[in-house]
């Protein structure tokens, strides 16, 4: 009889852990937390989004979407259609950064990756993608439960290579919206490091800026370091280049223009006494619009190649001033639509979460999905994602806070995702319904 009862407790109970492990994995699978976590601890670099976007494709194939994989890289598209309406595009990026993580949480990055020099670095999601990627995959699954609720095309990115801005312009090019249904709004979030989770940031107009990527190479004649008169040293030239380009904002560029001409990088020498023959320099520069990114351009090049002439180099050694392929266009905040999303964020969060911010001018490639012909209207807004009380002790304290790109940096995941999860709903809601 104990045999018995043994062998049908041993049975329920195995059964009963079997299916309780199924509801498990059924759990983890639409779980927005444990997929953040899962997300956060395995980052990828840029163009190496494999397993990350191999997860989410096969989450949203689950869910319902029809997905397409390995689209300008490890680029992901899923489409949603549910009848006859608008076309609306929201986009999530994947890719992590080299940075070691330092925020001593459980789920913390240990994982290193070789980058695209062949070198082995610490990856980290410093950047909040992991957080994007979360909130998308929950308003997906909202989109699907809800058909009802809206009509139209719902179309979801997953965007590779952002950090490197390289995943927009590879999408594009891959022919992103003649393969697919083009868009009548793009929205995109993004985590902010100086906003309180459960408040959202808008801007109309430009909110993020222009970012190219100059190399310089400073040319000479080396020598002596006791005969500088028998040189012509490119590191005075280089020094004089450095000091020149601050006057381009400060007295070319009009005061009521943003602009930034930051030299990051100055390479030169090898020993005490020796005059080298060249100097390299690398420079980040910023801006809003096309004409003063235009005009930042065009004066560097012409003093450069001023200074060089007036230190008697001939031409044959003026610098070499290389534009790297890497420029990421503004986002421009169509304010029509950033207004409807305001009026949106407003309904569903209250007015006292929703805030007006100051554009910055840090670079983003969602800009290049609007930047098309003919345009379309696009808007990214910001998610806050410190927490609560944290964010109230550094205001109290003027304690700085962990930015973007910090290896302390650490959302507050459950309200950020949650805030995230019920903006971006809402507003496809309200963007899907509007009348013409």
């Amino acid at each position: 009889m104990k045999i018995k009862f043994l062998r049908k407790f041993f049975l329920l109970s195995f059964f009963s852990i079997f299916f309780l492990l199924e509801d498990i994995v059924a759990e983890k699978e639409i779980n927005l937390l444990d997929l953040y976590k899962s997300l956060h601890s395995h980052p990828e670099l840029s163009f190496q989004e494999k397993q990350t976007s191999q997860k989410l494709a096969l989450i949203l194939k689950n869910l319902g979407y029809k997905v397409t994989q390995e689209f300008g890289g490890y680029g992901v598209v899923a489409i949603l259609e549910n009848g006859k309406g608008k076309t609306v595009m929201l986009r999530a990026d994947m890719d992590g950064l080299p940075i070691e993580e330092r925020t001593g949480v459980s789920y913390a990055s240990r994982k290193k990756s070789f980058n695209s020099e062949g070198q082995e670095v610490y990856t980290m999601h410093a950047c909040g993608h992991d957080i994007h990627m979360t909130a998308l995959i929950g308003t997906a699954q909202n989109l699907i439960k809800n058909k009802n609720k809206w009509k139209g095309t719902l179309i979801l990115i997953l965007q590779p290579a952002e950090e490197v801005s390289g995943g927009a312009r590879a999408m594009l090019k891959n022919g992103l919206y003649s393969k697919f249904p083009r868009p009548d709004y793009n929205i995109a979030l993004h985590v902010s490091a100086d906003l309180e989770a459960g408040k959202v940031g808008y801007i109309p107009g430009y909110a993020m800026a222009n970012v190219d990527s100059v190399d310089i190479l400073i040319k000479g004649i080396g020598g002596h370091g006791a005969y500088p008169h028998k040189t012509k040293d490119p590191i005075v030239l280089a020094s004089q280049l450095v000091m020149a380009l601050q006057t381009i904002v400060s007295r070319e560029i009009s005061p009521l223009e943003p602009a930034v001409i930051t030299v990051g990088s100055f390479h030169a020498g090898t020993k005490h006494n020796i005059i080298p023959n060249e100097v390299k320099l690398q420079l980040t520069l910023r801006s809003y619009t096309d004409e003063v990114r235009q005009k930042t351009i065009d004066s560097i090049t012409r003093i450069a190649e001023n200074l060089a002439q007036s230190s008697g180099l001939p031409q044959s050694l003026y610098p070499e001033i290389v534009i790297k392929d890497e420029y990421t266009p503004a986002v421009f905040n169509d304010p029509n639509l950033t207004n409807k999303l305001r009026a949106s964020f407003e309904s569903s969060l209250g007015e006292e979460n929703v805030i007006r911010v100051l554009p910055v001018m840090a670079g983003e490639d969602f800009g290049m999905f609007g930047r098309t012909d003919p345009p379309v209207p696009t808007a990214l807004f910001w998610l806050g994602a410190v927490n609560q009380k944290d964010y109230k002790l550094a205001k109290e304290k003027n304690n700085t806070l962990p930015s973007l790109h910090s290896n302390q940096f650490l959302p507050d995941p459950v309200t950020t995702i949650k805030t995230g999860v019920q903006v971006s709903t809402k507003a496809l809601y309200d963007l899907f319904n509007l009348e013409d």
